[in-house]
């Protein structure tokens, strides 16, 4: 083998190709950023929400929901430790305090009764990731929670669903990813969607320097916001691929099969978990290796690297990251929340991209369990 194996990357075709240049060629004058418009409308219509609104990424959806929120300086939000900085950043851009949660030890995502333990008077929101395409026990989450509100990040969970219902709903606003490692992609990009008219209300005038429909054409603006505003080939390139969707959902499934024929059988290891009622989208396949095999997240990473094979580490715990030291709360991540900080420990993304084949999964399989085995080359 000569070519690495890739950890992550997108399935595109010549329907993305025309879109944009169909959009370069068009979106202008009377028609500028028509790509936007019907991009947002065919996305909320996918996921059967009220609303949805496109932007440049989706840490500026997750912004743009707790600006929308009015959270702000003194308030806590309640966030996961598995997931990636991008998830608690916006806390801090709006000056709030991040509190950190443990996670589940099978669905890798919130543990309710870790949150429960976390909220105080001061909790403003709580924000559940939806971790590598699968889904937190939102019923639990949301008894919990009593009305407090819930920002969805489901960032790696396009075509995930919870009882039927998508991800990208279970909560009072949500935010998406189209970055290109995802299943779905703009290149950069995102979307927030909710169903409450005053949280959409608020996103609109947020996300264009705080102007309204009605004060557009006059530049008129009551309150300094952001420019958070994704650009119409960016929108032509999404609405292609939302168009491919079931295309790319279905190829994301049968990666994941490929891996779980291979290795669900192999004692000591932990692939994603397949809840009950609970349609997985499987964005990043990931494997849990027992701690009696001794191969950390480091040296399983190092293996892989020597055989010309892209791998990531199970995302740190946010408390564990310098970026987050200057926070009380993270002082005790390890101690209150284990669940995290052993996971990431022994866990590794395999190659989930959407150009893998099969025998480039064979490949990733058989150097597993060689390593298992205890040997390190073949």
């Amino acid at each position: 083998m000569t070519e690495r194996i890739p950890i992550a990357g997108p399935w595109v075709t010549d329907l993305e190709v025309s879109y944009v240049a169909e959009a370069a060629a068009g979106d202008w004058y009377g028609n500028a950023n028509s790509s936007v418009a019907k991009f947002e409308a065919e996305f909320a219509d996918y996921l059967g929400a009220g609303f949805a609104a496109a932007v440049p990424h989706g840490t500026s959806a997750l912004h743009l929901a707790m600006a929308a929120l009015n959270i702000g300086p003194g308030d806590e939000v309640i966030v996961p430790e598995s997931t990636w900085v991008a998830t608690a950043a916006p806390i801090h851009y709006v000056g709030a305090i991040p509190v950190f949660a443990d996670i589940d030890p099978h669905t890798w995502c919130m543990s309710a009764e870790s949150l429960a333990s976390r909220l105080s008077a001061r909790t403003k929101a709580i924000v559940t990731v939806d971790l590598y395409g699968g889904v937190p026990d939102m019923a639990a989450i949301d008894s919990v929670a009593a009305g407090i509100p819930v920002i969805e990040d489901a960032a790696q969970a396009i075509g995930a669903k919870l009882h039927g219902r998508p991800a990208g709903t279970l909560g009072d606003v949500s935010a998406f990813s189209f970055h290109g490692t995802k299943t779905m992609t703009t290149g950069e990009g995102g979307m927030v969607v909710t169903s409450r008219d005053d949280v959409f209300e608020r996103i609109s005038r947020l996300r264009d320097h705080g102007r309204t429909a009605a004060d557009f054409k006059l530049f008129s603006t009551n309150e300094l916001a952001f420019k958070y505003r994704m650009s119409t080939l960016q929108a032509a390139f999404g609405r292609a691929q939302l168009s491919r969707i079931d295309e790319l959902l279905g190829k994301k499934k049968q990666v994941f099969e490929w891996y779980e024929e291979r290795l669900g059988m192999v004692p000591g290891i932990e692939l994603n978990f397949r809840q009950p009622d609970v349609e997985n989208a499987f964005w990043m396949v990931t494997v849990v290796v027992d701690e009696s095999y001794e191969l950390s997240t480091r040296k399983l990473m190092e293996l892989f690297d020597a055989q010309m094979v892209d791998t990531r580490p199970f995302l740190p715990p946010l408390s564990s990251l310098p970026a987050f030291a200057g926070y009380e709360t993270a002082s005790d991540g390890a101690v209150r929340n284990p669940v995290a900080y052993d996971i990431a420990a022994r866990a590794i993304n395999l190659p989930s991209a959407l150009a893998l084949t099969e025998t480039q999964v064979d490949k990733v399989c058989d150097l597993l369990q060689l390593f298992l085995s205890g040997k390190e080359e073949i």
